[in-house]
């Protein structure tokens, strides 16, 4: 990331203290930052005034203009403007990009998703994120407003960095291709991560895992990716490898780390072609080029005999992953991820019924995300509010207070006094 905490200095504490607690609040007075912020009186009103005269904060009506006066001198109230700046989560696939543009509330003001060649070069790939992003700023006047953190999910591993270690095909470093350097001056933060891990941001913050210690979130589309979660952590590791699912390759009954999607896809073209799937039946009805995932998925809900056998199958191995995962992490549960999730539950209630010989520890619930597709963008908002809030909104008010000295000597001043 460009920016740390630290860059703010100890000389402008409160203001950081102040903003810390106008993220997490609507309207406030500084009797109310005051009590949140451990600060004297006059101290507060300093940090609020100098924030004020910066445009980062945003001074309302006061009590009695708004309704809400009793008696006595009405207090002055203060917010931190939801469109003072805006943050990007990217989710930089191999087929597609995906970007959403939130702003501090959290609120989306733009997304959109384009198909990418999965066949492109390095500097393609650069120029089509580079376009999508800019697509996207200049829409809605959003290009008016700075673009305060940028965080961006690619389906490889990612050093603390942001740099992605050599794949033995190149894969990894073509699809980070070298972001956290092409945005850098996009933005105040910016981040890189693996989108298994921002799957695992966006459960433990939006869904099935909010106020879990203890879960992984499994992408499972094309290829399977994890973000581990234990005790509270997000599981990273010295090259951003934990929850890479190579190792599946070498698992009995698994055997690949191919994504539930193609596995399903698989499991029934096989059974189309050895003849033991139905011909007078449901599954044999589809055309080749019907044999979707979630459709075959959608006949298992259903009750399909040969879309039953299929989720049996792939529940068996699904039930492998979860002995491996469940004897390495022991997670409370396991989130399956992704656009697969919708029709999941035909393969998850195979693999509960399968569990018991493969895990001696208690098994974990197994449950589909209700965040659809667009998780790993979410996840990467998520985490892109996250650096707003903590690195780049007090950088963004230390630059605007040093770019005006009389700002900057009256916070001193403050601060010293």
């Amino acid at each position: 990331m460009s920016k740390t905490a630290g860059d703010l200095g100890t000389g402008r504490a409160s203001l950081g203290a102040v903003l810390d607690f106008a993220w997490t609040t609507g309207a406030f007075t500084a009797t109310d930052a005051m009590a949140a912020a451990s600060l004297t009186r006059s101290t507060t009103i300093d940090a609020i005034d100098s924030l004020v005269a910066a445009d980062v904060l945003r001074e309302l009506p006061n009590a009695r203009a708004a309704g809400q006066y009793r008696a006595g001198r009405p207090a002055r109230r203060f917010e931190l403007p939801a469109d003072l700046g805006m943050v990007a989560g990217l989710d930089a696939g191999d087929t597609h990009l995906t970007l959403r543009i939130a702003d501090l509330g959290g609120r989306t003001v733009w997304h959109r998703r384009v198909t990418v060649d999965p066949a492109q070069t390095i500097a393609e790939r650069q120029k089509a994120i580079l376009e999508q992003l800019d697509t996207g700023c200049a829409e809605r006047g959003i290009a008016a407003k700075p673009l305060l953190s940028i965080c961006v999910g690619v389906a490889a591993p990612v050093s603390r960095d942001g740099q992605s270690p050599p794949h033995p095909e190149g894969f990894w470093e073509r699809t980070n291709a070298g972001l956290v350097h092409l945005l850098a001056d996009r933005a105040e933060v910016v981040e890189v991560k693996n989108d298994a891990q921002l799957a695992a941001a966006a459960e433990g913050a939006l869904g099935a895992a909010v106020g879990s210690r203890d879960y992984i979130a499994l992408l499972a589309g094309e290829r399977l990716g994890a973000g581990v979660v234990v005790d509270g952590h997000l599981l990273h590791g010295a090259h951003g490898g934990v929850g890479e699912m190579f190792a599946f390759d070498f698992v009995r009954g698994v055997d690949s780390a191919f994504g539930l999607g193609p596995v399903i896809e698989r499991r029934a073209r096989e059974m189309l072609a050895d003849g033991t799937a139905d011909p007078a039946g449901r599954l044999a009805a589809l055309a080749a080029d019907e044999l979707d995932p979630r459709r075959i998925l959608a006949l298992a809900a259903a009750g399909d005999d040969d879309a039953l056998r299929i989720a049996a199958a792939v529940g068996e191995a699904f039930a492998r992953m979860v002995g491996v995962l469940g004897s390495m992490f022991d997670p409370e549960q396991i989130i399956v991820c992704g656009a697969i999730a919708e029709g999941i539950e035909p393969v998850l209630e195979a693999a509960r019924r399968s569990i018991a010989p493969y895990l001696h520890l208690p098994a974990p619930v197994l449950i589909p995300s209700r965040l659809g597709g667009d998780i790993v963008t979410q996840g990467a908002v998520s985490r892109a509010l996250q650096n707003a809030r903590h690195i780049a909104l007090p950088a963004l008010a230390e630059r605007r207070l040093r770019d005006d000295p009389e700002l900057a000597a009256a916070v001193e001043r403050a601060e010293a006094g």
